[in-house]
Parts: C-alpha cells; structure tokens; sequence
C-alpha cells in the first residue's frame, strides 16, 4: 500500500520519507507473516478435507459396534480409505 498522508485533527498532512520508510518496513513485515501462515494454510489441506470426509462420530460409533459384534474391519477401512483419498503429501 502507498503510503502518502496522514490525518491529524481530520487534516490530511504529507508523511515524511522517514515515516513512509518505517511503514513501508512495517507492511513488509506483516506481508511476510501472512506469506508464511499462506504455506503453512496451505500444507495442512489434508487436514481440513479428511475433517469433512470422516464419517460422523454416530457413524463410527456404529460401525465399531458392529465390528466388534460380527468381528468384521468396516470402521478400520472406512478411516483407511478417508486417510488414502486425502494423504498428508
């Protein structure tokens, strides 16, 4: 952002180059941050899609309970497939 005035009491005043300098500095600074939440944002994608591929907790309950009743692995694959279709690479 340019930056090229400033307000007091309402009047539009000029900046100073020392005062542009020290928000320029402070914009490239708070750019950076937001670069570097962006790539760590970015590489937790698999986070936020396995969270909306799982089924429900009920679900799951559901299917260790019938696993455990029948001796079957559905809950276990059900968990398998979400983490395959959304791995962390």
């Amino acid at each position: 952002m340019a930056h090229t005035h400033k307000l007091i009491d309402g009047i539009k005043v000029d900046l100073t180059a020392e005062e542009i300098a020290e928000l320029n500095a402070k914009d490239e600074i708070e750019n950076k941050k937001i670069a570097d939440a962006k790539v760590i944002y970015d590489a937790n994608q698999y986070q936020r899609d396995r969270a909306t591929a799982y089924p429900s907790i009920q679900e799951q309950l559901d299917l260790q309970y019938w696993d455990k009743v029948n001796g079957t692995t559905n809950w276990e694959n059900a968990i398998a497939k979400v983490k395959s279709d959304n791995p962390k690479d």
